[in-house]
């Protein structure tokens, strides 16, 4: 029951004036309603300018600078409209008491210009200026107005992402009918906190952000900013409480063996395990001995052994008498747990099956028979363990591997296949603490830190694609001494086609200069003939795999010592480092070789020095964050934070944290959310898309 005072912003944004089906649909697009209805009035309202025009700016023709956007009052000259049929632009002199400036314009419609400059008027005309030539112009003015008109213009225009096919004006014009429709709030902040911030209301700061005063009104910490930020992350963090509170009241089941599978796992590992392991294998016995589900993310770094800390607490489950479930995010993935832990299980008589999409249906029924009598104690598969079908006898405890690629719904649908079962989620991806806390604030967290014994440190260089010769015969050289080399080739969805020819045209280079046989991985190929060539690569029938990102994640061949990554500046830096964890799993010392196209953006070159100057993928995480936002560490969207659209994770951090602090209390304090305070709470949940939380307040 969404409360109604809440019912202006959840009006369809086609209600606005200006805005017919067409438009609407555009609208939607851009601002990211849900994909079967309109955008709200709401959604519009949270699609916030990114920058600001400033209007007041007016020094003058001969002190313009080129690019600056300026204000300026002038004097229209003759009209030099092109001959007819040329395609050369229409321009407009014109001057004031420091010089004169030409206006220009491309297919324009000459009766609106005659009448927009008409010749020898005054007009005011803002808009930027170029230089071309040492004489300034500017190419269609944003406004041309009357003197007793320049009122009306903005002098702070805000700047919004835009969308094909979408006017500015159009939406700015909509944006301004939408906040007339800003109803009176009940107050959802602790009147203290917001007394000792000085943060102004919900309405008044979503008004400011839209109609700025100063420059400064929009950026991140502005009072306004930070106020609708902090709105923001209050409904996630209360919403994230209110699920795992939910889950709570499900119940677990405490599960207290005598620990000696466990030992038998342990036992049977070729190493000893690092105290991080140790500690976190501790964590997850004393979570699994309490009568409460648990919900662990286990962080660790690129080959930190966090599949021998998941076995090891899968060992402690199967004991009672339950079963575990591995979920992996890909097929050879899959694969590849099964082979690590075939060995280990059958040391310690662990009953282990493998389940993919590819199983015939009679190995489909006969694993399925398996699992619900009981036969199978420990099944790994991609997410097609959980469509439906697949039954078992008593699951008490699943294990999912690179979380990011999972949602909360996955989750759910995961721990619903049994009484109280515990979730063990682990990410290869270090994500940095603020993220864990936005994305995993229902989670508590282990982190593996340090490399197993035996691992050398990877070495980094970052090389010019001019010399990509010289870089083919030191791979020839070191293939001739027995090393094994991965060469990557990037993939954008955009131009698959392009960049699937880029990889075949790769592989067809190396084989012809090295003349030797080399594997080649990449999405379209079938999952035969990709296993096929891993199976060859790791067997060292070939020494080269050339290969696009499909072997980010977990692709284990101990004794591969080189990576080559080809144009390394388009990979975001949690990628870089996880594609660099290919090498350097074995005891013999590896590098990785960054490929560039030069000239490097500033963002491309901070990212490849911190590659070369650091191996440790939590720091690594921590300064990808800080170059471009939160949304791509998770494997969401280009950038931002997921999920949000006014915070953002490295600029709002500290907010996040009282956020959490605040959601806990209250939930201590107004678990039903009854309170005058609830209440309002209650309207700030659906006000940010995060209602579904309050069903579960009606189902508990």
């Amino acid at each position: 029951m969404r409360p109604p005072v809440l019912d202006p912003l959840f009006a369809p944004v086609s209600t606005l004036p200006g805005i017919g089906p067409k438009i609407a649909k555009l609208v939607s697009g851009l601002v990211g309603g849900q994909p079967d209805r309109d955008a709200t009035v709401a959604d519009l309202l949270f699609h916030i300018p990114q920058s600001v025009i400033d209007r007041r700016h007016k020094p003058g023709i001969a002190y313009s600078e080129n690019g600056d956007i300026v204000t300026l009052d002038v004097t229209i000259g003759r009209h030099m409209p092109p001959p007819r049929h040329s395609k050369a632009p229409y321009r407009i002199p014109a001057h004031d008491e420091t010089g004169q400036i030409t206006f220009v314009f491309f297919h324009p419609r000459r009766d609106w210009l005659e009448k927009t400059f008409p010749e020898g008027e005054r007009r005011i005309v803002s808009g930027k200026v170029d230089w071309f030539n040492d004489r300034p112009q500017m190419v269609h003015p944003d406004y041309s107005l009357k003197p007793e008109e320049a009122a009306t213009m903005p002098v702070l225009e805000p700047v919004y992402p835009l969308t094909a096919g979408l006017p500015s004006k159009t939406l700015q014009k909509a944006i301004h009918a939408a906040l007339e429709k800003v109803p009176d709030l009940p107050q959802w902040l602790n009147e203290p906190h917001l007394h000792k911030t000085g943060w102004p209301d919900f309405a008044e700061s979503l008004r400011t952000l839209h109609v700025p005063q100063e420059r400064t009104d929009i950026e991140p910490h502005s009072l306004y900013m930070e106020r609708l930020a902090y709105d923001e992350l209050l409904a996630s963090q209360l919403a994230l409480a209110m699920v795992r509170a939910h889950m709570r009241t499900l119940g677990g089941i405490a599960r207290v063996p005598s620990g000696n599978l466990q030992k038998a796992v342990i036992d049977a590992l070729p190493f000893q395990l690092t105290e991080s392991q140790a500690a976190a294998i501790r964590e997850i016995n004393e979570d699994l001995a309490k009568p409460v589900r648990m919900l662990r993310l286990l962080q660790g770094d690129v080959g930190a052994g966090k599949t021998v800390v998941a076995l090891a607490a899968l060992a402690q489950v199967i004991e009672t008498g339950a079963q575990g479930a591995i979920m992996a995010p890909t097929e050879i993935l899959a694969r590849q747990h099964f082979a690590s832990m075939g060995p280990l299980c059958e040391k310690a008589g662990i009953r282990i099956a493998l389940v993919t999409g590819k199983d015939s249906q009679k190995e489909r029924r006969i694993r399925q028979e398996q699992l619900e009598a009981g036969e199978t104690d420990l099944v790994v598969g991609t997410h097609a363990l959980f469509q439906g079908t697949v039954g078992f006898k008593n699951l008490g405890m699943v294990v999912v591997d690179e979380q990011h690629r999972f949602g909360v719904h996955q989750r759910l649908a995961l721990s619903a296949k049994g009484q109280g079962v515990d979730v063990l989620v682990m990410t290869a991806t270090p994500i940095p603490r603020t993220l864990v806390l936005t994305c995993f604030g229902d989670m508590d967290v282990s982190r593996l830190t340090g490399k197993p014994a035996g691992r050398k440190p990877v070495k980094t260089v970052s090389v010019s694609l001019d010399r990509l010769d010289e870089i083919i015969a030191r791979v020839g050289a070191a293939v001739a001494q027995g090393q094994k080399v991965y060469w990557v080739c990037p993939l954008v969805e955009e131009s698959e086609k392009i960049d699937l020819a880029a990889v075949e045209e790769r592989h067809r280079v190396l084989e012809q200069e090295l003349s030797q046989r080399i594997s080649l991985v990449h999405g379209r190929m079938s999952a035969a003939d990709k296993d096929a060539a891993m199976a060859d690569f790791k067997s060292g029938v070939t020494k080269i795999l050339v290969a696009t990102t499909v072997i980010e994640v977990g692709v284990d061949v101990p004794d591969a010592t080189i990576i080559v990554i080809e144009h390394a500046e388009r990979f975001g830096l949690a990628q870089l480092h996880q594609l660099r964890g290919r090498v350097g799993r074995g005891d013999k010392p590896s590098s990785c070789v960054l490929l560039y196209k030069g000239p490097l953006g500033e963002t491309a070159g901070a990212r490849l020095n911190i590659m070369r100057e650091t191996n440790d993928g939590f720091l690594i995480a921590e300064e990808d964050l800080k170059l471009r936002g939160g949304g791509e560490i998770l494997g969401t969207r280009q950038s931002g934070t997921p999920g949000f659209r006014i915070a953002r994770a490295e600029e709002h951090a500290d907010l996040m944290e009282v956020a959490r602090d605040d959601a806990r209390l209250i939930l201590e304090t107004d678990p039903e959310l009854k309170s005058r305070r609830g209440e309002a709470l209650r309207c700030l949940l659906y006000l940010f898309g995060r209602d579904a939380a309050i069903r579960l307040l009606r189902a508990g």
